[in-house]
């Protein structure tokens, strides 16, 4: 057994759950990653990915200096470089110089509408602090955005508008000190296998009522007192009709509604519709599950919410995660330990890069930047002219691609992030994106939307770079250096910084906003000194174990769990909801309902995952497909299929499970060969400006097995 030279604690790079990792390290190769039994979020626990994904390290396709396309791109003729031979290797002066010149030189003649950035939730808050403060200071834009738009956007909206607050309430963990867990849209075991370990854990040894809802029979259903199997698109009519029960059965708890909430009365009122025998008809959930469920929940002592992308992804997402939100509110299961709204978040630093600003509407510690007071705190912070910053939001992920072209935005900075991959109806998408004049990406690989650029900027990863990740649980924690970056690669924050510097220089600002820094731990302090709920979070304070958010005060102990004293906004507001219908219903031509997601293996986009030996373990996309559908098609397991939407095809081979439900196929979207994103539709809901990923109508088709040997352009193939 080799004998590690050092080991080195970090925070796995991959879901929100924020496990805590050993990386043993020989020279500079981690050889080996293991699980610290006191790892707050993970006690020992780890998923493949985090235990054995980190190999994209060093995978021989990452970039690792700097590169220019040979060829000046034109818009509206901007083509993809699918070879390294189309690119040429610069050093950081002139990338960084070339970089800051063209920005100016649009922002100059076109104004700060012409300039739009995308956040990354796999880099650390130090670094996207940086890009959102870069952006704001020098180009006065609000047009920064990142992928928490497109999972839990609507759940920001919803929570904001219930309670005052965003985030998740309570600890993961809690779980096991509840009496009833509610499952809503989460492929837990999957997406974040540690957590949905010890919601298992909790079931055997403590005895807690598992409810799943899920049109899936996902792993967690084996555990469930309750699966509710819904159509997907119906979790208001669903959620609504046990508030239904929960009311007329006299379950609420009437001293919390009267005392900690309003709206009740029109909220009652709008709940007479949604019957249990109008919920099964829409959501084809029998009826008595849905009064079991109701049942359940509103009589525990302790009972949990957590929710996933199952409940956000839609053009009513935000009614959706309120007619959960409705649930706590209505039985006072919020405020206490073992209680509490729960989403998870599906990225590493999906929660801190939110908490740092990279959003299109809120400065860092979600201050509005519509707040003329907001506006004049971080003029203070910045060192900026009274009246630089703009009252008006940005654009978001999906209007920034949207707004591409002469009139709109001329230039993308895209910083870890892969929108030709999770974009909806990617072919308009890469349409759009065709348009740009001028394209920066800073990542590890020439991924799909790479491909496209004019400069690219090599990053370090996540081991070669010091920081902080904030996880589900609102727990900021310490991300460590633990190998020199490859090759020329170097750590976002540093290339931000050195870039800001550039820019003012070429404005000739007589002013700085500040970036000297040596070290992150001097942008975590500047965060933490101008937002209240960072204040008392140092380095040193989070040197072992992280700290939750609120912590005040350089004394506070964090805070495990909010609403013990009372919600933000004052009192927890009810909302009447009607059911929305789908905004692309299924047809003849279209019978089946599409769902896409992620599997164990797998993650997100695939940029990392797919340059890892995981591959090998899921190494091409299927589409499951149930039995009594697959009989009807005449399909067979293994066999090509085409699936269709409205917005084009791809093909993938048939998994033919009972895992799905009738009408419904699943498909993942980690896979370019077949793209999900080119079938999903990109309507978005109203309030939060999400996308409608999670129901589309498509069919199915016997395709020919050649189908299959022609991938846009695979991963490994490709240099």
């Amino acid at each position: 057994m080799l004998t590690p030279e050092r080991t080195v604690r970090t925070i796995c790079p991959y879901c929100g759950v924020g496990c805590t990792l050993e990386l043993y390290i020989r020279g500079d190769y981690i050889y080996q990653v293991d699980a610290p039994l006191d790892g707050v979020a993970n006690r020992g626990l780890l998923c493949v990915k985090g235990r054995y994904g980190l190999d994209f390290i060093y995978h021989p396709h990452r970039i690792t200096q700097p590169m220019v396309r040979k060829t000046r791109q034109r818009p509206g003729a901007r083509t993809p470089a699918q070879s390294l031979d189309e690119w040429e290797p610069i050093s950081w002066d002139e990338a960084l110089d070339m970089v800051a010149e063209r920005l100016v030189q649009i922002y100059r003649e076109h104004g700060p509408r012409a300039i739009a950035a995308y956040g990354s939730a796999k880099a650390t808050n130090e670094d996207n602090y940086l890009l959102q403060k870069l952006f704001r200071a020098l180009f006065q834009t609000h047009s920064v955005d990142h992928c928490a738009r497109l999972c839990h956007a609507s759940t920001v909206a919803a929570l904001g508008a219930a309670i005052g607050s965003a985030a998740m309430s309570n600890t993961a963990l809690e779980v096991l000190e509840t009496e009833v867990a509610l499952v809503a849209g989460s492929n837990t075991t999957e997406n974040h296998p540690v957590i949905g370990a010890f919601i298992k854990r909790a079931v055997q040894e403590r005895g807690v009522k598992l409810i799943v809802v899920d049109p899936r029979r996902i792993e967690l259903a084996d555990y469930a007192t309750l699966w509710l199997p819904l159509k997907p698109g119906t979790n208001v009519p669903l959620f609504s009709a046990m508030a239904h029960v929960i009311i007329k059965e006299g379950w609420y708890n009437e001293a919390f509604v009267r005392e900690h909430t309003e709206g009740f009365d029109a909220f009652a009122q709008a709940m007479e519709k949604f019957t249990p025998e109008y919920a099964e008809q829409v959501t084809g959930v029998p009826k008595a599950r849905i009064i079991e469920a109701a049942r359940l929940y509103a009589q525990a002592n302790r009972a949990m919410i957590f929710w996933g992308m199952g409940m956000t992804q839609f053009a009513h997402g935000t009614a959706s995660v309120l007619s959960l939100v409705h649930l706590a509110l209505l039985t006072g299961h919020v405020g206490k330990p073992g209680t509490g709204l729960n989403p998870l978040r599906g990225q590493n630093n999906v929660q801190g890069a939110s908490d740092v600003g990279v959003l299109n509407s809120v400065y860092p510690g979600y201050m509005k930047v519509t707040d003329p007071d907001a506006a004049a705190h971080w003029e203070n912070v910045w060192n900026l002219p009274p009246g630089t910053l703009p009252l008006e939001p940005g654009l978001t992920v999906p209007e920034i691609i949207k707004a591409i072209g002469p009139e709109g935005v001329r230039a993308l900075y895209i910083m870890g992030e892969n929108p030709l991959m999770s974009e909806p109806n990617l072919a308009e998408a890469e349409a759009h994106l065709r348009e740009a004049e001028f394209i920066v990406v800073q990542d590890l690989f020439l991924n799909e939307t790479a491909a496209y650029a004019d400069v690219f900027l090599p990053a370090a990863s996540f081991a070669e770079k010091d920081g902080t990740f904030t996880n589900t649980d609102r727990r900021v924690q310490r991300v460590r250096r633990a190998i020199a970056p490859r090759g020329q690669a170097r750590p976002d924050w540093q290339i931000l910084s050195d870039l800001a510097k550039r820019i003012e220089a070429k404005l000739g600002l007589p002013y700085s906003a500040g970036w000297d820094y040596s070290h992150p731990r001097e942008i975590w302090d500047e965060i933490a000194r101008a937002v209240p709920a960072f204040r008392g979070i140092s380095y040193e304070r989070i040197d072992r174990v992280g700290l939750q958010w609120p912590v005040p005060s350089p004394d506070h102990p964090g805070t495990p769990y909010l609403y013990a004293q009372g919600f933000p906004r004052g009192k927890g507001r009810f909302f009447p909801l009607d059911f929305i219908e789908a905004p692309e219903p299924a047809s003849r031509k279209y019978p089946l309902t599409l769902t896409t997601g992620r599997l164990l293996e797998h993650w997100h986009g695939g940029t990392l995952t797919r340059h890892s030996d995981l591959d090998a373990l899921f190494p091409m996309p299927i589409v499951e497909v149930h039995p009594i559908d697959a009989d009807a098609l005449g399909i067979a397991d293994g066999d090509p299929v085409r699936v269709t939407s409205r917005r084009g095809s791809v093909v993938a081979r048939a998994h033919v499970t009972t895992k799905t439900t009738p009408g419904v196929v699943f498909l993942p979207f980690h896979f370019v060969e077949a793209a999900a994103n080119l079938l999903t539709l990109d309507a978005l809901d109203p309030q939060s400006k999400i996308p409608h990923y999670k129901a589309t109508p498509v069919r199915l088709d016997p395709a020919p097995e050649e189908a299959l040997a022609n991938p846009v352009w695979l991963r490994r193939g490709r240099r």
